[in-house]
């Protein structure tokens, strides 16, 4: 299994999100976080006075795949991504070693096949139940 992580402007995420979604993708992870290089940032004037926004607002997605599914994430991230300007963003891919969905203890390759309660085919998930918890709702 691998983890993708892409650090993208924050304008691209939607485009982003449904790009993967077409994909087939049904789940991520995003986090809001800031970015520094040596390019330094705009100028930007407060009261009269010039100043340089050294840390950019950036949007970070991580995404769980199977190694095979690698391939087409990433080249599915460049394509909703490249605009050919500079702050494209950069993509990373990290090799996990296990992934354990916590609530129901499912290790490795099935909590990819089991997102949020769902198929990959987009089939709700049965969950048996005692009947003495009452109804539960997966």
């Amino acid at each position: 299994m691998k983890k993708i992580e892409a650090i993208i402007t924050p304008f691209k995420f939607d485009e982003v999100k449904e790009a993967l979604a077409e994909a087939g993708i049904q789940g991520l992870t995003f986090s809001e976080v800031r970015d520094w290089d040596q390019h330094g940032g705009p100028v930007a004037l407060y009261r009269g006075t010039a100043y340089v926004v050294e840390f950019r607002p950036k949007v970070k997605i991580e995404v769980m795949v199977e190694d095979e599914e690698v391939k087409g994430v990433t080249d599915t991230l460049i394509g909703a991504l490249r605009t050919g300007h500079l702050g494209d963003g950069q993509i990373a891919i990290l090799s996990a070693e296990a992934v354990i969905r916590i609530r129901p203890g499912v290790h490795g390759a099935d909590t990819m096949n089991q997102r949020n309660g769902l198929l990959r085919g987009g089939s709700r998930v049965c969950r048996p139940h005692d009947e003495s918890e009452g109804l539960r709702v997966p």
